[in-house]
């Protein structure tokens, strides 16, 4: 099942990205491109929904 994600991403100083999300808590993600930044926010969202419903 896929979900919608809002994702806020920011150009830090030091040139990477990093993801964060208000709607999936603990959600951090960090790449040196937007598109690799958001490929990892989706592994961990997923990580994170899979450790939710094993609880």
């Amino acid at each position: 099942m896929e979900k919608i994600l809002y994702l806020h991403i920011e150009k830090l100083p030091e040139g990477v990205y990093l993801a964060t999300s208000e709607s999936v808590q603990g959600l951090i993600a960090q790449g040196r491109t937007v598109a690799e930044t958001l490929e990892i926010a989706r592994g961990v969202a997923r990580k994170l929904s899979e450790a939710a419903t094993n609880v």
